[in-house]
């Protein structure tokens, strides 16, 4: 029986295809180029309209064709995929016709036809050049001028909650520290009042100009442990890069997919301890962009109002009262009448916000599981989980798509539950 090779298919043909509910369209491409970097000089960066993301890279992962089920692409359906590099294309079509797809075709079209023609529908994300790519740090701490970057001062950030052990046995080169303990409050793990805020980020090399580069370095957390956020600093960069775009940094970037990223990259590591560099002056007040954060009294307003949202980013365990989801907080439950918008597993992952790399999900996937709970970009959304580090990244999800009036509940659960006097709810809720 002769080898079965995927088939090519014209810009014509492929015009069809791309509005049929039938047909998956798949970009091989990385996440990045995906979103929306264009990673060749193409005049149009971002992603075929409705197209898929499926990084060829992931041909490496054992559970590979879990993705491509967990993404709901069966067998019955048809499936064309494209990329840079035809070589690429092909590779990842023939894994699928040895999975038992019979119907997978080849576009080599996208950069020499697809991109130029502007009447060819193309999606990007709106705020893409807020998540960076690895190889876009690397060029930046190169000496580089990477795109997107116009400036002349930067700090590469790596942060951790209580775990330098985490930035010393391995981080960017030149990376500085950041414990999120720096800008979040103990006794509570909101955000810190506006003048330590800004004291914190001088003592850390940071203005309001300077460009910012935050990532964290995914470790197995070990909920037995007195303090298990510890081994989740990728939650906790973008935590950190929540309070600093709130206080005014105006240039904030995140690594897509955080130190593993990196590290896949094959980039040096490095394990010197880099000495943070104080400036005198912050240069703004603090906060510029106070509308970032809700607090308790207007978490209610928003509770009541018709185009406003208070979205629970915790696991469904949390949700109905199991548990707590933290060896720090007794109350169990939720708050009455915020939608449920479900992290993963725990307190310390957020499994379905990411792809099995730690990189982004694709923007149209959380936008659709959204929309099916109400949560739409014409209301206000304040997103919140137990104490603060899910409610800023599924936040951040909403800001790269560009919807305009999103924040974080900052006390979430433990603030709201610290209060007898607030309702509160445990069970599967009916309806």
């Amino acid at each position: 029986m002769s080898k079965k090779h995927p088939e090519g298919i014209s810009t014509a043909a492929l015009k069809q295809y791309v509005t049929s509910p039938d047909v998956h369209v798949i970009d091989v491409r990385s996440v990045d180029a995906y979103n929306g970097w264009p990673l060749q000089g193409e005049a149009r960066g971002g992603h075929i309209a409705g197209a898929r993301s499926l990084p060829a890279k992931w041909l490496n992962y054992l559970d590979w064709i879990e993705m491509v089920r967990h993404k709901e692409i069966f067998p019955e359906h048809q499936v064309v995929i494209y990329g840079y590099d035809p070589e690429e294309s092909f590779s990842v079509a023939e894994r699928f016709i040895r999975s038992g797809y019979p119907d997978v075709k080849v576009y080599e079209a996208f950069l020499s036809e697809w991109v130029p023609d502007a009447s060819l529908p193309m999606e990007k994300l709106a705020r893409y050049h807020q998540l960076v790519s690895a190889k876009w740090v690397h060029a930046l701490i190169s000496g580089g001028k990477p795109l997107h970057y116009d400036n002349d001062k930067f700090v590469v950030v790596h942060s951790h909650y209580r775990n330098r052990d985490a930035y010393l046995t391995g981080h960017i080169p030149g990376a500085i520290d950041m414990d999120t303990l720096a800008l979040e409050a103990p006794e509570t793990w909101n955000r810190r009042d506006p003048e330590e805020i800004r004291a914190a980020l001088e003592a850390h090399g940071i203005t309001s100009d300077t460009a910012v580069v935050l990532y964290g370095k995914y470790m197995d957390p070990d909920n037995d442990d007195e303090f298990p956020g510890s081994a989740a600093g990728d939650i906790g960069a973008i935590r950190n890069a929540f309070i600093m775009m709130y206080a005014g940094v105006k240039d904030v970037r995140v690594l897509n997919g955080g130190f593993r990223s990196w590290v896949d990259e094959g980039f040096e590591i490095s394990m010197e301890d880099v000495p943070k560099t104080p400036v005198r002056d912050f240069g703004v007040p603090v906060p510029q962009h106070p509308e970032l954060a809700v607090d308790t009294p207007l978490a209610k307003e928003m509770l009541a109002a018709a185009d406003a949202e208070l979205v629970c980013v915790r696991s469904y365990p949390e949700y109905i009262g199991e548990v707590s989801g933290y060896n720090y907080i007794e109350p169990k439950g939720r708050i009455p009448g915020a939608v449920f918008a479900d992290c993963g597993s725990d307190a310390y992952h957020m499994e379905n916000y990411r792809n099995f790399d730690h990189t982004t999900r694709e923007a149209a996937e959380t936008s659709q599981i959204w929309h099916a709970q109400g949560i739409t970009p014409d209301k206000h959304l304040a997103f919140y989980c137990g104490t603060g580090w899910r409610g800023s990244e599924a936040w951040f999800n909403a800001w790269l798509m560009g919807w305009p009036r999103v924040s974080v509940y900052d006390g979430g659960w433990f603030e709201w539950s610290a209060d007898p006097e607030n309702p509160f709810e445990t069970g599967v809720p009916r309806g």
